[in-house]
């Protein structure tokens, strides 16, 4: 695992998060209230730290950053705000959502370090598949070369409460890309969006899960 080179931070802990992977489309308020319970859990040491696979119906997010202008399409779908760092996000059928809640007092406590793995993590799962991603200094996310121009296929998107994660990261596998049209994806107008599929590789849930699952524990213990 190579993270940025101005980062020195060990992300492991001593005791392994438990996997979860739900079936169906989850509703984004139904996995927020889930989410926020199991986060103050995790902080009170009730529970133990947790990875969420999923999917959600099409839905747009506001982050905490989020310009109205970039709100393309009002009506396409609904629009839910939510607490993690970033812009306009989609989420929707077709793409993995990872939401990713560990105790950062156990993991060195450093925040920046911790999005940094999270970029590390969905660039060592893309590599299961011979996509090349990377990141790039001025956008967070992971990014695809495509001849002349880049692609995003992940984004990333996180809050911190009483040091637990929670939020996360998101794929593309195989969702409509052109759901990302009523939105200006993390506010990003000069770049495209793409998934594995439109890459031209037959990668499933299931596959990129498996991947997923082996990339995590190099990273994150």
């Amino acid at each position: 695992m190579a993270l940025r080179n101005d980062i020195q931070f060990s992300l492991a802990s001593p005791s392994p998060a438990t996997w979860e992977v739900s079936d169906g489309l989850i509703a984004y308020p139904n996995a927020m209230a889930r989410m926020d319970a199991h986060v103050e859990a995790i902080s009170k040491g009730t529970e133990p730290e947790r990875i969420w696979l999923l999917e959600h119906p099409p839905l747009y997010t506001a982050g905490t950053s989020a310009h109205e202008e970039d709100l393309v399409e009002r009506e396409r779908f609904p629009v839910f705000k939510t607490g993690r760092g970033g812009q306009y996000t989609y989420h929707g059928p077709g793409q993995r959502v990872a939401y990713v809640m560990l105790d950062l007092k156990r993991r060195g406590g450093d925040v920046r370090a911790f999005v940094a793995a999270l970029e590390q993590w969905v660039i060592d799962t893309l590599d299961q598949f011979n996509v090349k991603g990377e990141r790039r200094e001025d956008r967070v996310g992971v990014w695809v070369r495509r001849g002349a121009r880049e692609d995003k296929i992940a984004a990333i998107g996180i809050r911190v409460r009483h040091w637990v994660t929670f939020h996360g990261i998101s794929i593309n596998v195989d969702p409509d890309l052109t759901h990302f049209n009523g939105i200006v994806p993390c506010g990003i107008r000069e770049h495209g969006v793409t998934s594995l599929v439109d890459l031209g590789l037959p990668v499933t849930m299931a596959d990129l899960d498996v991947a997923l699952k082996t990339t995590f524990a190099p990273i994150f213990g």
